[in-house]
């Protein structure tokens, strides 16, 4: 099948790498074969399943720029089913190095078209910025996924994301769907967290996902451990709730799965 997923919001501190991470690994332990494409220079997905982006000799730059075959470049993560394309910062050299080629946008997508369907799913973390990379990996995608955080000015920015989307949708990727809008660091204790739910559900209705993303001290410290909540703490709330997002996504899409 394949579906392509991106995870993009322009706004950094949102929980866009950590939604990538964990939902790509709750996917892959629901034994759905996942490749996580790390798209951002920061290479912090990289880092986040256990790969020294430091020791990263070839990465998805060189796929898109180089033309190397991405397959070379797949690397296995302690996570069963969970394969990633790493980063790193050469990465922020690509938009300089894209701006005059030919179909610009499109790189990403024809790296990735030869073994899209060898997987189930391909999750993309995009970079905090609506640049050259980011809507090469939109142009890519099936759908998106945009995590917004329940804080103060939790839509702002929104609209120039919406908005991007709708150019890409327009002039380059009909067919990408929003796959949904993912509260994430709700904290029960606040009420500015509920208020936020409240207003982004009211403004988005039957966009947003039913599963929340508590804000949680175990998915916080584990990207320090080059892990997946679900290798660091499969019993805390933060893989619940990673794991609840996964299944969400396999009934919407209509996907059975053994252990769901």
């Amino acid at each position: 099948m394949g579906k392509i997923i991106a995870i993009a919001n322009q706004k950094g501190g949102v929980g866009k790498t950590t939604t990538a991470i964990n939902l790509a690994a709750s996917l892959a332990v629901l034994e759905h074969k996942t490749l996580l494409i790390d798209a951002d220079p920061q290479a912090n997905a990289t880092s986040g399943v256990g790969i020294d982006p430091k020791s990263v000799e070839t990465s998805i730059y060189e796929c898109i720029i180089d033309n190397v075959d991405p397959k070379s470049v797949i690397v296995e993560t302690e996570t069963p089913n969970l394969f990633l394309i790493p980063a790193h910062i050469d990465l922020v050299g690509a938009e300089i190095e894209m701006i005059n080629l030919p179909e610009r946008e499109q790189m990403m997508r024809k790296a990735i078209a030869p073994f899209k369907n060898e997987y189930d799913f391909i999750i993309i973390d995009c970079s905090p910025s609506l640049g050259l990379v980011t809507v090469n990996s939109l142009t890519a995608a099936d759908s998106v996924i945009i995590p917004v955080q329940c804080e103060y000015f939790a839509l702002e920015g929104l609209g120039k994301l919406l908005n991007t989307i709708k150019i890409v949708q327009t002039r380059l990727n009909p067919d990408l769907d929003i796959e949904g809008i993912l509260l994430t660091m709700f904290d029960t204790r606040l009420r500015l967290s509920k208020q936020v739910v409240e207003e982004v559900k009211m403004h988005f209705q039957d966009m947003v996902f039913d599963t929340i993303i508590n804000r949680n001290t175990r998915l916080s410290e584990a990207p320090s451990f080059g892990k997946t909540i679900i290798m660091h703490d499969a019993g805390s709330t933060g893989a619940i709730n990673y794991l609840n997002l996964a299944r969400e996504i396999l009934e919407k899409n209509h996907i059975t799965t053994q252990n769901a």
